[in-house]
């Protein structure tokens, strides 16, 4: 996949533009669960100007760009959620990170493009205030847009995430059953649990190859043992997405039976982020043409792409026939000849519905 190098440069670690002010992860945030949401100092582009936080009433406050392809696809989400909560909820949407050769005329121009089927607020970050005081203050930069920062009935911050979980969060919040307590210990502990996991890159790596000594080689056996010892002190860490990858391509070239087991497991393990199904992906097909492989990692990998596709938050910005391709000769060097037709028949169907087919 395109993903491969950056990967495995930044693990899961994005960032966002070219042009954005990149923080390092272990900085300390200024802005945090429970506390009071900062004031927003905007271009109003569409709907009434908000001025100010009002008591009693819920605010998404969903950062977007008119390049960011997944923030156009979640408006359509967003209006939904204005609908039906428009009694208790304010909605908008805040343009940040443009290109500069965008003008504010032409934002408006696209805001004034999208017409009635978004009925919700726009506004833009004219003096980069909001990339800032939200973005930045929280340490949320290098996750990228679209996010969403969720503004409880009391005026505080409630909920940091993507657009696709606001489903599950915003009902919880207006109906006061949500937990900022709870939030702010999981928050912490997800924070925690990431720096520790980017911390270690730089002490595992002088076990790799050099890529620059032909002679060198790896060391998997011992970067095993330097995990357990790892993992020993902080358990949380074992399905990590960073050690669960280098864990899953050590064992792969040594037991690749061990590596099967582990990934089954790290594939619906849940850390500070989702699942590493993806990087499972990512270590089979690094090795798939390199050392011999049993059937049963490449059913491992089959599996997992299943499970990316169906945690793709907007199938129609993705090829997903790619995907389903690549699992279909998964399945076939797994031997598993019917599932690998099954497939690659939904690659097919999955083409069609391609513009240009």
């Amino acid at each position: 996949m395109q993903r491969v190098l950056q990967l495995l440069l930044v693990f899961k670690l994005i960032t966002v533009a070219s042009h954005a002010q990149i923080t390092p992860i272990d900085a300390s945030p200024t802005l945090n669960i429970g506390d009071p949401a900062p004031p927003l100092r905007v271009q109003w582009l569409k709907g009434a100007p908000l001025q100010r936080f009002e008591k009693g009433k819920v605010y998404v406050v969903e950062l977007w760009a008119t390049w960011c392809r997944p923030c156009i696809a979640a408006m359509s989400h967003l209006s939904g959620l204005a609908s039906k909560y428009k009694d208790n909820v304010a909605v908008l949407s805040v343009d940040v990170y443009e290109q500069k050769t965008t003008s504010l005329e032409k934002i408006k121009a696209f805001v004034d493009s999208i017409g009635r089927s978004m009925d919700y607020h726009f506004a833009a970050d004219d003096s980069n205030s909001v990339v800032a005081d939200w973005i930045n203050a929280s340490g949320e930069q290098r996750q990228g847009i679209p996010r969403s920062f969720v503004v409880n009935a009391e005026g505080q911050l409630a909920w940091i995430g993507y657009p696709k979980q606001l489903d599950e969060v915003l009902p919880k919040i207006v109906n006061d059953t949500w937990s900022i307590k709870d939030a702010l210990a999981k928050r912490n502990s997800d924070r925690h649990l990431a720096i520790l996991d980017d911390s270690l890159r730089f002490e595992l790596m002088k076990y790799d190859r050099d890529s620059f000594n032909p002679a060198s080689f790896d060391k998997p056996d011992s970067t095993i043992l330097m995990i357990e010892e790892i993992v020993k002190k902080e358990p949380r860490l074992k399905y990590a997405p960073f050690i669960a990858f280098k864990t899953f391509t050590c064992l792969l070239q040594t037991n690749p039976s061990k590596a099967c087991e582990y990934g089954r497991v790290a594939m619906v393990t849940s850390t500070y982020d989702d699942p590493p199904y993806d990087l499972i992906i990512i270590g089979i097909g690094l090795y798939a043409d390199k050392i011999s492989l049993p059937a049963e990692i490449y059913e491992l990998g089959a599996q997992a792409y299943q499970m990316e596709i169906d945690r793709i938050p907007y199938p129609e910005l993705v090829n997903t026939f790619k995907y389903y391709n690549k699992m279909a000769e998964w399945y076939w060097r797994a031997g598993d000849n019917s599932k690998a037709i099954e497939a690659e028949q939904k690659a097919i169907e999955a083409l069609k519905s391609k513009r240009g087919f």
